[in-house]
């Protein structure tokens, strides 16, 4: 049998495969449009740091781990914020970053306020999920990996989006 931690683990694996199946949909429209990939080397390290972080979780967490129900509240919270990144950015949503000159720079939803509202959703994420069950060695641990994937990834995706810039008006809704 599993404990709640197990079983809130394999509710998020699901819901990140069902993300996964969109992205990937997303991805090959994009690429067929004219889109093209910025970043594939470090695509896998994402993947890797969490499928590590959901395995770490399942198989370091006790079984009878005494939960915060606070910070579960706030993880909920946290996939709402979620919903609204994938909603706001539409057919433009991927895990992986696809550019090209014609797409617009999508500043509706969180964008209005944030440039990369998702990666504060998933460093929000990847800290309060393992402090739930009072597993902060996991939370430090993923946190600190995916501090140093997101500083390349950032400067990566700024690149990608910067050829959009002075040639595309913006959305806005």
């Amino acid at each position: 049998m599993f404990g709640l931690a197990q079983w809130v683990v394999i509710a998020v694996g699901v819901l990140r495969i069902a993300e996964l199946i969109l992205s990937h949909s997303n991805t090959r429209n994009l690429l067929a449009r004219g889109g093209q990939e910025f970043g594939r080397p470090h695509y896998p390290l994402f993947v890797l740091l969490h499928g590590g972080w959901l395995a770490a979780m399942f198989i370091a967490i006790p079984l009878d781990a005494t939960s915060h129900s606070f910070l579960l509240f706030g993880f909920v919270a946290l996939q709402f914020c979620r919903l609204w990144v994938i909603a706001s950015l539409g057919p433009y949503w991927t895990t992986r970053i696809i550019s090209a000159p014609d797409f617009p720079r999508i500043v509706r939803g969180p964008y209005r306020w944030v440039k990369h509202p998702n990666y504060i959703v998933v460093i929000a994420e990847i800290a309060i999920l393992p402090l739930a069950f009072g597993a902060w060695e996991i939370a430090v641990l993923f946190s600190a990996l995916n501090a140093a994937l997101l500083t390349w990834r950032i400067k990566v995706e700024e690149s990608a989006l910067a050829q959009r810039r002075s040639t595309i008006s913006e959305i806005v809704c």
